[in-house]
C-alpha cells in the first residue's frame, strides 16, 4: 500500500511553496469578504456561472499561447458584465447564469481538446495549480486582489444597505442597479483569482463556504466578514500545509477543511438555537416585551 503521509522533506518543500502560500492567503481574504455579499445577495449560483467563463477564457489563452491569467480575467469580466447588466432581478440573473454555464464549460472543453501541450496544464485549470504559483502569476494575483479589496472598500456601506434591505434602499434613492453591476464585476475578478489558484471546479469552497460558515455563527456586519476571511485563509493555507506532507493533490484538503469549518459552525449554531428556545420557554415575558418594544420603536 502506498504511503500517503510522509513529512521527511517537509521543510524543503515548504520553502518551495512560499509564493503559493501568499496566493492562498490572498484568495482566502478576498474570497471571504466577497463571499459575505454573495450570501446576502443569494448569488452562489453566479459564482459557479462566472467560473465557467473564466475557465473558458483561461483555456482559450492556453490554446493561443498567451497569458492564462489574462484570459481568465477577461472571461470572468465578460460573465460578470453580462450577469450584472441582464440579471438585475434574481429570477433574470439565474436564467442568464443557466445559459452562460453550459456555454462556458463547452467552450473551455473545446479549447482544451484542441490544446496539444502538457496534460497537467489542462487538469490545472479545473482543479488548480496552487503549488506552482510563480513570481509573475503572484504579481497578477496580488494586483487583482488589491483591485477587489479597494473596490469593496469604496462600495461597502451602500452595498451592505442595498443587499440587506433592497426595498428601503430603493425608497431612499440608492443606486441599486449600478451597485449590482460593480459588485458583480468585483466578484468576477475574485473568481478569476480563485480559478487560477484552486481551479474552476472548486471555487465555491473559498467564495461561498467560508461566508456561509461565518453567517451561521454571527450576524454582525463587522464580525461576519472578519470570520469569513479568517475561515478562507485557514482553508486555503491549511490545505497547502497539510498536503505538503502527502502524495495527494492539495485541492481535496482545501475543500475538506472548508467543509469541516462549515460543519462546526452549523453544529454550534444549532446548539445555540436550541439553548435560545429553551430560555424562551422558561422566561417568555422578556421576549414578548422585547417584541413589543421593537414594535413601538418602529412606529415612532
Amino acid at each position: 500500500m502506498t504511503e500517503v503521509f510522509s513529512f521527511e522533506d517537509y521543510g524543503r518543500l515548504l520553502a518551495l511553496v512560499h509564493g503559493s502560500l501568499v496566493a492562498a492567503a490572498l484568495l482566502g481574504v478576498i474570497g471571504g469578504l466577497v463571499g459575505v455579499f454573495v450570501q446576502m445577495r443569494d448569488m452562489q449560483f453566479a459564482v459557479h456561472g462566472i467560473s465557467e467563463l473564466s475557465f473558458a477564457g483561461a483555456a482559450g489563452a492556453l490554446l493561443l499561447g498567451v497569458n492564462v491569467a489574462l484570459g481568465s480575467v477577461l472571461g470572468s469580466l465578460l460573465a460578470g458584465l453580462l450577469i450584472g447588466l441582464l440579471g438585475v432581478r434574481a429570477r433574470d440573473r439565474n436564467s442568464v447564469i443557466g445559459v452562460l454555464m453550459p456555454f462556458g464549460l463547452g467552450l473551455g472543453v473545446l479549447f482544451l481538446a484542441l490544446y496539444d501541450g502538457r496534460a497537467a496544464n489542462k487538469f490545472g485549470l479545473l482543479t488548480g495549480q496552487v503549488v506552482s504559483v510563480g513570481t509573475v502569476q503572484l504579481g497578477w494575483l496580488a494586483g487583482l486582489s488589491v483591485v477587489v479589496l479597494g473596490g469593496l472598500a469604496l462600495i461597502w456601506r451602500p452595498l451592505t444597505f442595498v443587499s440587506a434591505d433592497p426595498e428601503v434602499a430603493a425608497a431612499r434613492g440608492m443606486p441599486a442597479g449600478p451597485l449590482s453591476v460593480v459588485f458583480t464585476l468585483l466578484l468576477a475578478l475574485a473568481v478569476s483569482v480563485a480559478v487560477q489558484v484552486i481551479g474552476a471546479l472548486l471555487v465555491l469552497a473559498l467564495l461561498v463556504t467560508p461566508a456561509a460558515a461565518a453567517l451561521r455563527v454571527t450576524a454582525s456586519p463587522v464580525l461576519a466578514p472578519l470570520l469569513s476571511a479568517a475561515f478562507g485563509v485557514v482553508s486555503a493555507v491549511g490545505g497547502i500545509l497539510v498536503a505538503l506532507g502527502t502524495s495527494v493533490p492539495i485541492s481535496p484538503f482545501v475543500t475538506t477543511i472548508s467543509f469541516l469549518i462549515y460543519l462546526v459552525c452549523r453544529v454550534a449554531s444549532g446548539r445555540r438555537a436550541r439553548r435560545g428556545w429553551g430560555s424562551r420557554d422558561v422566561h417568555p415575558a422578556p421576549a414578548e416585551e422585547a417584541v413589543d418594544n421593537s414594535s413601538h420603536m418602529s412606529l415612532r
